[in-house]
């Protein structure tokens, strides 16, 4: 009886003392962010690809546009299947906005992409890029 009771507080002190309790750990790290992608109208864009140094593998972005990145990471997104707007023509062009959870456009990003170089995001977010055009944002 006295080896049940001994092994049964044994187990409990074992149990309490390898949960780490009290720690409060998380995998997640604090500083991850998350924006989202969306036209001019604030209509997501879903399943763009994109890949952030922090990330071994390319993901896509979720159907309400949403990528999460932990700064200062660069992110490249493949828009390719888009029109761009590097022509400015509202017509026919695939706007593009970088937003955060309120729909405010964040601007003064730095970014380039593959066929013109270097620029910052406008104030609403938007951006030139051409059609099939790789872009790389330095958040």
């Amino acid at each position: 009886m006295k080896k049940k009771i001994m092994a049964l507080l044994f187990s409990a002190v074992a149990v309490f003392g390898l949960s780490g309790c009290g720690g409060g750990g998380s995998d997640t790290p604090s500083n991850l962010t998350t924006l989202f992608l969306v036209d001019d109208l604030g209509f997501s864009y879903g399943g763009i690809p994109y890949k952030c140094d922090s990330m071994r593998d390319w993901e896509l972005t979720l159907p309400n546009g949403e990528f999460t990145f932990l700064p200062p990471d660069h992110c490249e997104f493949d828009f390719t299947g888009l029109e761009g707007d590097y022509n400015v023509n509202p017509a026919v062009d695939d706007i593009v906005r970088i937003v955060d959870d309120l729909n405010r456009g964040k601007g003064d990003i730095p970014y380039e992409c593959a066929s013109f170089g270097a620029s910052t995001t406008f104030g609403d977010g938007s951006f030139y890029y051409d059609i099939d055009d790789q872009c790389t944002f330095y958040l």
